[in-house]
């Protein structure tokens, strides 16, 4: 037993460059793990400076300076939020609470058009069953409904938490965006002088990752505002609340798309009924999901997501379990992330080639 351990470590952790790399990651992952919703604020941070960095570039590719560049993508960075917190939240907002007050409503008229189905094929469905578990749909619906009418009042020490992420965020982005050869001067001077492994995996992630965010913040503006020109076309209610969930859905590959189609379809029903409306409403939002998936996805991510749907969907539950929101977030970048590591861990014949060549 000692020696197949013995093997095995000689065989792959005996260049310093691994050992290294090893602890770095192990390191990284420990204070994700430990520390992760203190360091929120960076991790929000470095996700919006990895958006903004190619603006910046593109301003410094046409002669601007770089720090006229940053100022430049900050200001309007900072402005563009402010227009959407001043404008934007509080209809959301407003069109959210309307929601889950409604919500009860919406289930019952959903339950008695499946219960008039359900007397009619009673040999398909049972009514009892449905009836109890719209029921309990409809319950815990009303109790959200409070919840979240109630949660301006109960929330308010979170409110200098809300402070602290306004402060922090845009000053750590300012930084990271004017300051970053030199942070990453400073940090790979700890590192080994012969981090060939390290170089490829960073040389790839770094462009996976940027080409990820960015990709999906396109793709999350596009799927959002076109949802909402087709919501906004038919008259539909919430329709900035429910453009913004299609929105948001496109972050959680696969499971979120198909999330987010309930309430979407109960909103549909609630409004319009069996009515031709319903069926069109429902047929423009599918086309757009399919838009979304055959075109506007590989058009994105044709160079930025080489995985299988399955590695993808295994990642998507992995991660998500361990690190909640930011795990699913970042679920398709960390299985980038080990598909990398892999490709680049040096092999028996790589190790052997470079023990010759140092001796």
């Amino acid at each position: 037993m000692f020696k197949i351990v013995d093997t095995l470590i000689k065989r792959y952790f005996s260049n310093e460059e691994v050992v290294v790399f090893l602890l770095l990651l192990l390191a990284a992952l420990g204070v994700l793990a430990f520390w992760g919703g203190i360091l929120a604020p960076v991790l929000i941070a470095v996700v919006l400076a990895f958006l903004l960095e190619g603006l910046v570039d593109r301003l410094k590719n046409i002669g601007l300076g770089h720090t006229v560049s940053v100022f430049l993508v900050f200001f309007s960075f900072l402005s563009v939020c402010a227009l959407f917190i001043g404008v934007m939240v509080p209809i959301i907002w407003r069109q959210a609470v309307r929601f889950v007050q409604d919500a009860p409503r919406m289930v019952s008229s959903f339950r008695n058009e499946i219960l008039s189905f359900a007397e009619g094929h009673s040999d398909l469905v049972s009514p009892q069953s449905i009836n109890e578990m719209i029921n309990s749909l409809a319950a815990e619906s009303s109790s959200l409904g409070q919840w979240l009418v109630s949660l301006s009042l109960s929330s308010i020490p979170s409110l200098f938490s809300l402070v602290i992420y306004l402060v922090l965020v845009p000053l750590v982005i300012f930084f990271l965006l004017k300051d970053q050869d030199k942070i990453l001067t400073y940090l790979t001077s700890w590192l080994p002088k012969e981090r060939k492994m390290m170089r490829n995996i960073a040389h790839e992630m770094n462009q996976q990752i940027a080409n990820y965010i960015r990709g999906k913040f396109i793709e999350m503006l596009v799927v959002g505002i076109v949802t909402y020109i087709v919501f906004w076309f038919f008259g539909l209610r919430y329709a900035e609340l429910l453009a913004l969930l299609v929105g948001l859905s496109v972050l959680i590959p696969f499971i979120g798309a198909a999330a987010v189609t309930i309430p979407v379809m109960l909103v549909a029903f609630y409004q319009f009924g069996t009515q031709s409306q319903f069926l069109y409403v429902v047929l423009a939002y599918l086309v757009v999901q399919a838009l979304d998936g055959n075109v506007l996805v590989p058009l994105l991510f044709s160079e930025a997501v080489n995985l299988h749907p399955l590695a993808i969907i295994v990642a998507v539950l992995f991660f998500g379990g361990v690190w909640g929101f930011w795990g699913i977030f970042f679920a398709i970048p960390l299985a980038t992330l080990v598909k990398a590591i892999i490709n680049a861990w040096p092999n028996q014949e790589e190790l052997k080639a470079e023990v010759e060549s140092n001796a």
